[in-house]
């Protein structure tokens, strides 16, 4: 190989490295963030939690988003990175390159060791973030089924209210009626009780004047008298009504 090769291909290597260390620099530091971000999320469900249990979707939430996408972001930089290590594993396969193979190799394994560290880590944190998020929506799946059957226990309770105020209002309908019903009786019973007094009092009346003619005949007497007093005092009236009449026209 060339010395002007040799030189280009030590270059390529290096800016090979330069990419790698940048990229594990970028990793670092988004994971840091991402797992502020993770745990930052799970302090705000413990402290939050019926906030959380309120929303519709998981992803609606501002944090939600900035966690989907560093994820996306943390994938990216992972598949540049496990790019940048397959490329310089090329290269250490590159004749020419076998006197410095042995360093190469081991420059390549520190890498490949840092991608393998670092997509565990992501891994590891990811799979923390997404099995809170789901614990967190199933509890408020649950929160939200709670709270609905104790909104239509609350319906019902009510229903079951009105229901009983409605069963009051008609005993004591009932009650009305049957106190009005009860008076109803015992007026009847009491004028039957009196029409039959009545009844008796005229058949003795009449038993008695049987029995004693002369009190009947007297008692028809009288009657012709009071008859005959009333005529009487009916003709003077009318007779004195006439001449007071003429009198007052004469």
């Amino acid at each position: 190989m060339s010395t002007t090769n040799m030189a280009n291909s030590s270059n390529y290597w290096e800016d090979l490295r330069k990419q790698a260390r940048q990229l594990e620099n970028e990793l670092d530091l988004k994971l840091v963030s991402f797992s502020k971000l993770c745990t930052s999320y799970s302090s705000s469900s413990s402290k939050d939690q019926r906030t959380r249990d309120s929303r519709s979707d998981s992803v609606g939430s501002s944090q939600d988003n900035m966690l989907v996408a560093m994820t996306t972001e943390l994938e990216q930089l992972l598949a540049n990175l496990s790019a940048v290590n397959d490329k310089m594993a090329e290269y250490t396969n590159t004749p020419g390159v076998v006197s410095h193979n042995a360093a190469l190799m081991h420059t390549l394994q520190r890498h490949r060791d840092i991608l393998q560290d670092y997509t565990h880590e992501f891994h590891k944190t990811k799979s923390n973030f997404f099995s809170l998020r789901e614990r967190e929506d199933l509890l408020g799946s649950v929160h939200r089924d709670i709270e609905s059957y104790k909104s239509s226990t609350g319906v019902n309770n009510r229903r079951t209210e009105l229901f009983l105020k409605e069963h009051e209002h008609l005993r004591n309908s009932d009650s009305l009626i049957d106190n009005a019903i009860s008076i109803a009786m015992a007026t009847k019973e009491n004028i039957t009780f009196q029409r039959g007094m009545l009844k008796s009092i005229q058949t003795r009346v009449t038993t008695l004047a049987n029995r004693f003619p002369t009190i009947n005949s007297l008692i028809q007497k009288i009657n012709l008298r009071k008859r005959r007093d009333s005529l009487i005092l009916g003709g003077v009236i009318g007779i004195c009504t006439i001449l007071l009449l003429l009198y007052t026209f004469h």
